[in-house]
């Protein structure tokens, strides 16, 4: 699409947000420079990541899957780097599949790097996802997550959790325990994540409700993530024990969402999607940013 400029829309979940950029025929080339650029909040639109629109058949990357599902949720980090999944991420893109009448209210299967995915979109309400089921690291040694501040360093043990972008979950009394999170949290053993992973802070209020905050690999400490969200509850779920809740309210800096694991062990993230404005990018600024 070089010598046009670029349709975009912005959106959030629970104020995780993300610039939408509508490209069917799979004709943008979105460089991890020019992500990195639309997501700047002081000299692009601003967002914690990129959702590209894209169909599943002319992907490379999801052409596998485009018998399954029409459309592929390119996602991709503030930095510019990719990620399996995102659950705030993917309610926002089914939102704006329906907006766009690009779909119709009700199941639609998305593809994303983790796999398909089944997001759920009614008239009116909050919009689920399918998100998979979990993994757990089976290392003897537990990983242990370190945070450093004008106080010195403080250490918690984790819970290693994929579901199915990887996470370090770790409990604290108060959330304010992790401190101003401005550097990334350090996460040991490191072969543990050869890719890195999202940090999760978590304080459980009471049997099926819990608060987090949560550092992101690639994008800082953001207001909401739903795989964050998925992995807190799950790990809240095996911490507490037999007769745990199997839904839990989960409260992040930008709202609140719900994750209840079934009986069959898929989890399933529900919660709220805005779509706030669309424009358009200059083309001149997209030649400064290749």
């Amino acid at each position: 699409m070089g010598g046009m400029a670029w349709r975009f829309l912005k959106g959030h979940g629970t104020e995780n947000d993300f610039v939408l950029l509508p490209d069917p025929d799979g004709a943008l080339d979105l460089t991890a420079t020019r992500v990195a650029a639309v997501c700047d909040r002081r000299a692009g639109i601003g967002g914690d990541g990129v959702l590209r629109v894209v169909r599943a058949a002319a992907d490379p990357h999801s052409a596998a899957m485009a018998a399954e599902a029409e459309w592929f949720m390119d996602y991709r980090n503030a930095d510019g780097s990719v990620s399996e999944m995102c659950g705030n991420g993917a309610r926002v893109f089914g939102r704006y599949l329906v907006a766009a009448g690009l779909a119709t209210p009700g199941p639609i299967p998305l593809a994303t790097r983790g796999g398909v995915r089944l997001v759920t979109v009614p008239v009116d309400g909050d919009i689920s996802v399918e998100m998979g089921r979990p993994t757990f690291a089976t290392l003897r040694a537990m990983p242990v997550v370190a945070v450093r501040d004008a106080d010195g360093e403080r250490r918690w043990p984790a819970t290693s959790v994929s579901i199915p972008n990887p996470h370090a979950v770790a409990f604290v009394d108060h959330l304010d325990d992790a401190g101003p999170l401005l550097e990334p949290p350090q996460i040991a053993p490191t072969a543990m994540f050869p890719d890195g992973a999202n940090v999760e802070f978590v304080a459980v209020h009471a049997p099926g409700h819990l608060a987090m905050r949560v550092h992101e690999r690639g994008v800082g400490e953001t207001r909401s993530c739903g795989t964050g969200a998925c992995a807190a509850a799950i790990a809240a779920r095996r911490r507490e024990g037999e007769g745990s809740p199997r839904l839990w309210r989960v409260d992040v800096p930008g709202g609140a969402v719900h994750v209840e694991e079934r009986a069959d062990g898929e989890v399933v993230l529900s919660g709220p999607a805005v779509l706030v404005a669309e424009g358009v990018l200059d083309e001149a600024w997209l030649a400064d940013h290749p």
